[in-house]
């Protein structure tokens, strides 16, 4: 049976999280338009809808936050581990090794899953700050249980408390990135859990996964290519020379929409907010300038925003620097990937798929030489 290379329509699963209407350019969270939750209800309460399956009551939601305050502070050793790869290591590897070492402690082996995903959830902020701040010849400052998810990663990171304005977009971004179906990280979370590994592997997979620059790496690459660009004058000359060289813009295009990604028009709004006017115009230069141009290539095609384009404009004005915006993409979306695990687990049958050989067959060993030792 021929199936389509990357498995690109293909059907490997059943969920009740998460639905991706390409053509309407739709995103659903269990029956919620994510794009009306973000903004509307804290991502706590998202995260409790992807857990648990429905958004929480007042006392729900406030034991969730109660339960993710107390899990924030990391182990001495995880601790111990950032402080001796500061200066050498990059920050998505280090993340990964982190959620690997969590894993391998006798203090997380043994919780449930939905209680290990609120564990990882809640510790996954801590570690990217803390990191980031032995990166800068600081100490990393003591999570608060009293701040809210977005705003304690804020915290942890400036040492300030953070404006609201800030933690609201913040929150907005970790809603709308918490979960997009079987993505490539997800699907490879998925594949872990079916054959029974733990919560913490899952995610130290859904992290390999992440790393490549066709997944989550795209946000710090827009945030280069409007770096480079500089000037709104300069915007079609120099992305007519990018498609001139048959490289891609960063921020357009996606698999499953054939539309604007109705993620990146939330954001487009929060950077109209956040960022100063000069960015903002160049930015919606750009993009308008890229939309024409990707049209003339592509007539038969429609090629327009997605996620990342806006995501580093909003990451950037809460105080994000760009190095962190991959790590800060995946302590959004391991609610989405822990959520696609206790899901997995629930109706658990081993990915085991075929692969198609086309290498040669019966070829006789009789004739070959015999090589001296």
């Amino acid at each position: 049976m021929w199936v389509p290379k990357g498995l690109e329509g293909v059907i490997v699963a059943s969920t009740e999280l998460t639905k991706i209407d390409g053509q309407a350019g739709r995103l659903i969270y269990r029956g919620y338009d994510a794009t009306e939750l973000a903004g509307n209800v804290p991502y706590e309460a998202v995260a409790h809808l992807l857990w648990l399956g429905g958004l929480p009551a007042e006392a729900e939601l406030l034991q969730l936050r109660e339960k993710l305050g107390r899990s924030r502070a990391l182990p001495v050793v995880v601790e111990d581990f950032l402080h001796s790869v500061a200066k050498v290591a990059e920050p998505l590897s280090v993340l990964q090794t982190s959620v690997s070492i969590l894993g391998g402690l006798d203090s997380t082996k043994s919780a449930s899953t939905v209680n290990a995903s609120i564990a990882l959830t809640a510790r996954m902020p801590t570690i990217v700050a803390s990191f980031n701040r032995f990166r800068h010849n600081a100490s990393p400052l003591q999570p608060r249980a009293d701040l809210s998810h977005a705003a304690n990663y804020l915290y942890m990171l400036t040492g300030k408390e953070p404006r609201p304005e800030h933690v609201r977009a913040l929150d907005s971004y970790f809603t709308l990135l918490a979960d997009h179906g079987l993505g490539a990280s997800t699907f490879v979370a998925r594949v872990a859990a079916s054959t029974l590994t733990d919560v913490y592997s899952a995610v130290v997979a859904a992290i390999s996964a992440l790393k490549g620059p066709l997944h989550g790496g795209a946000p710090i690459y827009v945030w280069e290519m409007l770096q480079s660009i500089g000037r709104p004058e300069s915007a079609r000359e120099w992305l007519r020379e990018c498609l001139a060289k048959g490289d891609r813009i960063m921020g357009f295009g996606h698999r499953v929409y054939r539309t604007e990604d109705p993620r990146s028009k939330v954001l487009k709004r929060l950077a109209k907010e956040l960022v100063k006017p000069d960015l903002f115009h160049l930015a919606s230069t750009v993009e308008s300038e890229a939309r024409e141009l990707l049209r003339e290539d592509h007539p038969n095609r429609v090629i327009d925003t997605n996620v990342e384009f806006y995501s580093s404009l909003v990451l950037d004005a809460v105080g994000i620097p760009p190095e962190l915006f991959t790590c800060t993409f995946a302590c959004a979306r391991s609610v989405g990937w822990t959520a696609h695990i206790v899901e997995q687990r629930k109706d658990n049958r081993l990915f085991r798929p075929e692969s198609e050989y086309k290498g040669p067959a019966d070829l006789d060993l009789h004739g070959l030489q015999k090589t001296e030792a």
